[in-house]
């Protein structure tokens, strides 16, 4: 640093560095001071009219006694008065009346978004792609039946379908489990025919499968059967091993620690009538229903 000031009549401090780098004492410019003491103003004005300053456990209430949740029942209640036409036209009507209905069909799926995003994504993705274990809602293959009042009765009651532990009951071999994993495979994943495998189809028959997936293994809605000659699997990541261990160790019965856990939840107890429908038609939609 040097010891004297080589630039007289400047404003600045004395301190030079480097021969030119120096610390001037020019004043700020009138609009910065000017914006300095209003922002100072204002910052007094505001903790007058609104909640800020601490005062024992809860703080000032403010001259305009503003709350934001006062100002989110506000936001809630102009929302409600926009929904009001709709909501009123819902309770009236049943779920197949919405879907006719172009209008409140389209103010149902709007709607029920956010329901199925905070209800049902979890386990059927956001765009009920399905997430792993769980049921795809976004094609046309459907369990128990895609009409949509079927839809509201699967979510209002939940679902729990079971299947045998065939290895545990001793209804099938290893050997036999085995070969129709693989007959189940092949008319998935390959698209063969139904009685590529004549032995496997008959052990089909023999072993009473067709009890619960119907005569010609497209499954029973009444049971909750899958359709075993499409190519969407219930289970991830499906395949003939997928296949096994569900032919084995059964779904939801409780004598094989083995088995797949399939359960749907009621949300009659959770939702209410209006959403439930509103949420059945937003399903309806994702796949094309039935």
């Amino acid at each position: 640093m040097a010891e004297h000031n080589p630039f007289p009549g400047e404003n600045n401090t004395g301190h030079v560095w480097d021969e030119n780098l120096r610390e001037l004492t020019n004043p700020p410019p009138r609009w910065w001071m000017i914006a300095f003491w209003a922002s100072l103003i204002w910052w007094v004005v505001y903790g007058i009219l609104y909640p800020m300053w601490p005062v024992g456990d809860n703080g000032s209430k403010g001259l305009l006694g503003w709350t934001q949740i006062q100002e989110y029942d506000q936001g809630v209640a102009e929302v409600d008065a926009v929904r009001a036409d709709y909501e009123n036209k819902i309770k009236d009507l049943g779920a197949k009346a919405m879907l006719a209905n172009a209008d409140v069909k389209q103010y149902a799926i709007a709607s029920a978004k956010v329901t199925f995003g905070d209800y049902c994504a979890a386990c059927h993705g956001s765009g009920g792609q399905g997430n792993p274990g769980f049921p795809i809602l976004a094609d046309d293959n459907w369990l128990y039946g895609g009409d949509i009042d079927t839809i509201v009765t699967t979510i209002t009651g939940g679902r729990k379908g079971v299947m045998p532990a065939n290895l545990m009951s001793k209804m099938v071999t290893e050997a036999e489990a085995r070969q129709l994993a693989k007959w189940v495979a092949g008319m998935k994943d390959e698209g063969k025919p139904m009685g590529w495998d004549p032995q496997a189809q008959q052990m089909f028959t023999t072993k009473g499968c067709f009890a619960c997936h119907g005569s010609e293994a497209k499954g029973l809605s009444i049971m909750g059967s899958a359709n075993l000659r499409v190519p969407v699997w219930r289970f991830a990541p499906g395949g003939e091993e997928s296949a096994f261990h569900t032919i084995a160790h059964g779904v939801n019965d409780v004598s094989d620690p083995h088995a797949r856990q399939a359960e749907m939840p009621k949300f009659g107890e959770r939702l209410s009538a209006s959403d439930i429908k509103k949420l059945a038609v937003y399903v309806h939609e994702l796949g094309g229903g039935q």
